[in-house]
């Protein structure tokens, strides 16, 4: 079993000290089935990047800011978001941490 609250505190203390203040591991590799925690410090971003076949992101811990072509949506803790099919970004608000899981071909 995975401790995501645990994972969400190492994540956190790592981008810390990391040169990009951003820290993540794999928790899940089965198949096409990859989740992945994410720590972003306030103010770092996940430049926009290709979205897999489907994904969804949850927010563990702070808020983040998701956008796509032409739109923005702030997600909060305990939020849930299907991620768009198109190239995204996504941008800490506020000290964060996330659940991405994805389904790649």
């Amino acid at each position: 079993m995975t401790d995501l609250a645990a994972l969400a505190d190492e994540h956190l203390a790592a981008a810390r000290t990391a040169p990009h203040h951003r820290s993540a591991q794999v928790v899940v590799h089965d198949g096409v089935l990859r989740q992945s925690v994410i720590a972003l410090l306030a103010g770092t971003a996940l430049d926009e990047h290709n979205a897999p076949p489907a994904a969804s992101l949850m927010v563990l811990r702070g808020r983040v800011k998701l956008t796509a072509a032409g739109w923005s949506e702030e997600l909060s803790t305990g939020e849930l978001k299907m991620l768009p099919k198109e190239r995204h970004g996504l941008a800490a608000l506020e000290d964060a941490v996330v659940l991405l899981t994805a389904v790649n071909d």
